[in-house]
């Protein structure tokens, strides 16, 4: 798939306001590396306030310039992740692309956690907006085209016969504090096991219920270099949760030194997205637990054996900053015009 940048085209990215996540991280860095390629991209901070600068403090040092205003012609085009693209029936002229940085976030934000009004009102929302013109583009004059994070989504969308000419993959790649803060002769690693609460918690309870002399730890309400700090120190990291996309937290633990063992759901399941060996995937079985926890204890106990065979995982994360801007120069084809 390719794109058309002419000399007045103006690349708009939305983006939600004063939120630092994975994805926000991401639309970020892209608006930044298509300005090196002299390429007019802008920030589009939706759900701001006027009178408040919408920047959140981790993405200030892109420098990124963002504007309150999408001009809607046929020359510009608007980038919108996939949990938002109602945005996109909001303009008739625009180009319109989907960055789909997760699969499963996009059906999960109609799951309703109680019957309620908002339950209602988003069941009708998902079917007027997102299910009738986004994924079946039928109420679009020109189809629209879709960039993948991750293998995930890409067989996602053929599965919904979107056509492949439109769709191309453009992944991600760590914050640099990640890729440079490691150094395995300065750290001495613990027999820590790290997981994310908010990520698959239900079973990872069970696995710490099995193993009480296995030291669990979660990560959460912790800065960016607590962060850092954390998985440097720790032997293992553990994920069992959805995977809807190319997830960060799995590659931010390997390359600080943890290995990493993970379930087999949404990107998990394919070699592409996590490229680990497949002794540490599992099913998320009770049947599992067991394996699982004796592979957790030979990480712990035989760490230098085991953390070597995510060396190949690690070069392909170090690889992602050159890929990334390889592919978007591939995309986004200046026309000079």
């Amino acid at each position: 798939m390719k794109i058309k940048i002419l000399g007045n085209t103006k690349v708009y990215v939305a983006c939600p306001a004063n939120k630092a996540s994975g994805g926000p991280e991401l639309l970020h860095q892209i608006v930044y590396q298509l300005r090196k390629l002299n390429i007019n991209a802008l920030m589009y901070y939706y759900n701001s306030r006027m009178k408040i600068n919408p920047i959140h403090d981790t993405y200030r040092h892109y420098q990124n310039p963002f504007t309150n205003f999408v001009s809607d012609s046929k020359q510009n085009i608007l980038i919108v992740p996939e949990i938002n693209t109602n945005l996109l029936s909001c303009y008739k002229n625009i180009q319109k692309i989907i960055w789909w940085l997760s699969v499963d976030n996009y059906y999960a934000w109609i799951k309703p956690s109680r019957f309620s009004k908002v339950y209602f009102y988003k069941i009708f929302f998902f079917f007027r907006y997102f299910k009738a013109e986004f994924i079946f583009n039928k109420h679009f004059k020109e189809p629209i085209k879709h960039l993948v994070q991750s293998y995930y989504a890409f067989e996602h969308l053929l599965i919904h016969k979107i056509n492949k000419n439109q769709i191309s993959y453009l992944s991600d790649y760590l914050n640099k504090d990640f890729l440079s803060s490691f150094n395995s002769r300065s750290i001495r690693k613990k027999n820590l096991v790290l997981y994310n609460p908010k990520k698959g918690f239900q079973f990872t309870l069970k696995l710490i219920a099995a193993a009480k002399k296995i030291n669990f730890v979660p990560i959460q309400n912790m800065s960016r270099n607590e962060v850092i700090s954390l998985l440097s120190s720790a032997k293992v990291y553990i994920d069992f949760g959805n995977h809807p996309g190319k997830d960060r937290i799995p590659r931010e633990a390997a390359v600080l030194g943890a290995c990493v063992i993970t379930n087999l759901k949404g990107s998990a399941a394919n070699s592409k997205d996590l490229s680990i060996p497949k002794k540490y995937k599992f099913k998320e079985t009770d049947e599992s637990i067991p394996k699982i926890l004796n592979l957790i204890e030979d990480c712990l106990n035989n760490y230098e054996s085991n953390n070597k065979n995510f060396d190949s995982y690690r070069k392909v994360i170090y690889s992602e900053p050159r890929k990334f801007n390889s592919d978007l120069k591939k995309i986004f084809k200046s026309t000079g015009q």
